[in-house]
């Protein structure tokens, strides 16, 4: 009992010299805009919020934080030297921990034996943390953002420049450079298509005009027709129509100014032609027809008259012939002037073969200037956006879940659980010395023990020092009494570390 008395009560006294430890702790939701961030996907530039947070947990405890938090919850004043602070700042490193539950949450937890101070660290903690994570991406956008600024106003300079080079170049030498419309065909090379163009068209202009002169040299101009006499009965009473392979050759004539042999209606109209004149006579006999005829010509002679009329066929291929000479003039005109131009633009370009290579070289620099602007001018809108989603919109939102409390309760030490822990301890020290003891002594008890020496043994006295029942029984009470005393102040402190709990 003694032993166990010791051991309780140096256990208990030393749990009360351990001091309290107060835990403080904040839950942090970091919402990275499931909604916004996809929308500007590909239109604004890509912040990655959750990137720069999972950075900003893993930087939290660095030494520039650790630095405002000490600054910030007066922990210097209880500094008196830089070696203090050094470990100082270490502890603090150790001691703060930045735990991640899910992915967008996570918690921050520190211990000290002053349950404020604990409080005030978490609360700096989660302060410095939203400020580097709205501020930090904010200042980097800006920063972005003035960087593509100053390469825009570069690049308009730039720009600028190239644009009068280019412009000067091409003002001096307009004639043999390429069009803007198409500036893949250089200029002689459009010159040279041209001439060979309006050369093409004049042969077949020549070639129409010709066949057109032969027909109208083959056609009459006049036709002689007859008509009946003021006395007499003859059978016309009028101009004496065509027969029909005339008619059918006039046709033919009007259908061969606009085709040609090979088309359908030439080669119908010549099949006509052909049909009338392979059709078979149908009437009387010979005789009887040359003496009607006979007898026809006698009266058609005295009885009619002949006269001479215009031929309309003639007169409009006339006015084809005219016009088609007009558009020869015309075309002519504008091939000698698209032949004089290529024979310049050939006499520019071997007097100074490098104009082309020079005027592409300006054009590329130009087009490459000009890309690299229009690109910058993109990302500066993107940017632009970006901003205005972080600073307008709350593209990244931290949400303080559960924010620190001053906490009323310790975390540590577990009293009731030590208090238990050392009276266990005590019985079980003091059970263990006394079977200690048992092992160690020595001495023989009863006669059998001695017996088993081997030795003869003449007997024992039995009776010879017994200790008085008397006296057994206040050993036992003293006894029961020294384990009732120890439990009964195990009660009460069990007792006091409920009450000071509750």
């Amino acid at each position: 009992m003694i032993v166990a008395w010791l051991i309780c009560g140096l256990g208990w006294a030393g749990i009360y010299t351990i001091k309290n430890q107060y835990e403080s702790t904040a839950r942090l939701f970091v919402d990275a805009d499931a909604v916004l961030t996809p929308l500007l996907r590909g239109l604004a530039a890509d912040s990655a919020p959750t990137t720069q947070l999972e950075i900003l947990q893993r930087t939290l405890l660095s030494r520039p934080n650790m630095e405002k938090l000490v600054s910030k919850t007066d922990l210097d004043l209880s500094l008196n030297s830089p070696s203090d602070r050094e470990r100082l700042l270490t502890r603090l490193a150790m001691d703060i921990k930045v735990n991640p539950q899910t992915k967008n949450l996570f918690t921050i937890t520190y211990r000290d034996k002053s349950p404020k101070l604990a409080h005030d660290v978490v609360q700096t903690l989660l302060t410095i943390f939203v400020e580097s994570a709205t501020g930090g991406s904010r200042s980097d956008m800006e920063n972005a953002r003035r960087f593509l600024e100053r390469q825009i106003q570069s690049y308009e300079q730039q720009l600028r420049a190239a644009e009068k080079r280019r412009a000067d170049f091409r003002a001096r030498y307009i004639e043999i450079l390429p069009a803007d419309n198409n500036p893949n065909v250089p200029a002689l090379e459009g010159a040279r298509s041209a001439a060979a163009a309006l050369e093409g068209r004049l042969q077949d202009l020549l070639i129409s005009r010709d066949a057109l002169k032969q027909e109208v040299e083959n056609t009459p101009p006049m036709l002689v027709v007859e008509s009946g006499g003021l006395t007499g009965l003859s059978p016309l009473s009028g101009p004496v129509a065509k027969s029909k392979i005339q008619e059918a050759e006039d046709q033919l004539r009007l259908l061969l100014l606009k085709d040609t042999e090979a088309h359908p209606d030439v080669i119908a109209q010549r099949k006509l032609i052909e049909s009338f004149k392979n059709a078979p006579k149908e009437g009387p006999s010979a005789a009887e027809t040359a003496a009607k005829d006979a007898a026809g010509r006698e009266a058609a002679a005295a009885n009619t008259i002949k006269r001479s009329v215009p031929n309309q066929v003639y007169d409009q291929l006339k006015v084809k012939l005219i016009e088609a000479d007009t558009a020869i003039i015309t075309l002519q005109r504008q091939r000698d002037d698209a032949v004089r131009y290529r024979d310049r633009l050939e006499k520019v370009q071997r007097e100074q073969p490098g104009l082309i290579a020079e005027y592409q070289n300006m054009d590329r620099d130009y087009n490459v200037l000009r890309r690299n602007y229009d690109e910058l001018l993109g990302r500066l809108q993107s940017a632009n956006i970006a901003q205005a989603a972080d600073t307008q919109a709350d593209k990244v939102k931290l949400q303080v879940i559960d924010p620190p409390e001053i906490p009323r309760l310790p975390v540590t030490p577990n009293r009731m659980l030590l208090v238990t822990g050392v009276l266990i301890a005590g019985l079980g020290g003091g059970l263990g010395v006394t079977v200690l003891f048992g092992q160690l002594d020595r001495s023989f008890s009863t006669v059998d023990d001695l017996r088993k020496l081997g030795l003869p043994v003449l007997g024992g006295i039995s009776v010879l020092g017994l200790i008085p029942l008397r006296q057994r029984l206040m050993m036992a009470l003293r006894f029961c009494a020294a384990v009732s005393v120890l439990v009964a102040i195990y009660g009460g402190l069990v007792i006091y570390i409920l009450r000071s709990a509750r």
